[in-house]
C-alpha cells in the first residue's frame, strides 16, 4: 500500500481536512494512485500525519463524495475507477466517454418496435396507446460496464435500426434522421439495483445505483425521446452549476 507524502500547514486558515483532501485528490488525479489501489486506512493515516481521526475521516469522506474513493465492506477503501462526470449539457453518454478517451462500447439488449408504454408516452405528452420504439443498451467504458439505458422513441423514428444503435450514440443516430435534441428535463436519483441490473453492471451486494430519467425535445417542442437510465455509482457523476436567484 503506497503512502502519499502530505504536507499539513497547521498555521494556514485552510481547514486541515481540506488540505489533506486536496493533496490526496492531486495524488489520484495525477495517476500516482491508480484505480483499484488499496488506500491507507483512517487510523494509519491519522497516526502518520498526527491528525485527529475525525479530521482524516472527513477528508476521506470528501474523496468518496467526489467519486475518487470507494468504500466496500470486507474490502476496505480503494481508489475508484475513472469516473465519468456528466455536466449540465445535453450530451450523450457515448460522447461523454469518447471525450475522456474511454473507448465506449454498446451492447444492444433489446430493440422492440411498436411497444405500448403508457408511462413513456405520457412523459413525451403522447397518447398512451402510441406505439413506441423501445431500446435497451448496456454501455461500457472499455471492459467496465457503466450504464444500463432504456429509451423510448416516438413513431417518427421507426426507420432507426439495431445496427444504427450499436455503432455509436443514440443522439448521433437521431441526428442522422434529421432530429436535433435541443432541450431536456432530467431527474436524478438513486436506488437499489434489481438482480438483473446487479449482474449486468457487475455490482456487489449492497452497491447502489445512480439513476436518471430524461425527456428530450427538439427546438419546435416535439418529443425526441424518453430515457430511463441507471449507472454504476463508482463510474459516474453529474456536475451541475447552480446560481443565486
Amino acid at each position: 500500500m503506497q503512502q502519499i507524502p502530505v504536507a499539513i500547514d497547521r498555521g494556514s486558515p485552510v481547514p486541515l481536512y481540506h488540505q489533506l483532501a486536496e493533496q490526496l485528490t492531486a495524488a489520484i488525479e495525477s495517476g500516482r494512485l491508480q484505480p483499484g489501489d488499496a488506500f491507507e486506512n483512517e487510523v494509519a493515516l491519522a497516526e502518520r500525519l498526527d491528525l485527529s481521526r475525525p479530521t482524516v475521516r472527513r477528508a476521506i469522506a470528501e474523496l468518496v463524495s467526489r467519486g475518487l474513493l470507494v468504500r466496500r465492506r470486507g474490502v476496505g477503501t480503494t481508489v475508484a475507477s475513472t469516473v465519468i462526470h456528466r455536466r449540465d449539457e445535453l450530451t450523450s453518454l457515448y460522447d461523454d466517454m469518447a471525450r475522456r478517451g474511454q473507448r465506449p462500447t454498446t451492447t444492444v439488449l433489446d430493440f422492440e418496435p411498436d411497444v405500448l408504454n403508457p408511462v413513456a408516452a405520457h412523459a413525451m405528452a403522447l397518447p398512451e396507446d402510441t406505439p413506441l420504439l423501445h431500446i435497451a443498451r448496456l454501455r461500457s467504458a472499455g471492459e467496465i460496464p457503466t450504464a444500463l439505458m432504456h429509451n423510448w422513441l416516438p413513431p417518427r423514428f421507426a426507420a432507426l435500426t439495431r445496427k444504427d444503435i450499436a455503432k455509436g450514440s443514440l443522439y448521433a443516430a437521431l441526428r442522422a434522421l434529421g432530429a436535433h435534441p435541443a432541450v431536456a428535463h432530467q431527474t436524478i436519483g438513486a436506488r437499489r439495483p434489481s438482480a438483473r441490473e446487479r449482474k449486468l453492471l457487475s455490482l456487489a451486494s449492497g452497491d447502489p445505483l445512480l439513476t436518471m430519467s430524461r425527456r428530450a425535445y427538439a427546438a419546435d417542442g416535439s418529443p425526441v425521446e424518453y430515457g430511463d437510465h441507471c449507472y454504476r455509482f463508482d463510474q459516474y457523476a453529474f456536475d451541475v452549476t447552480v446560481y443565486e436567484r
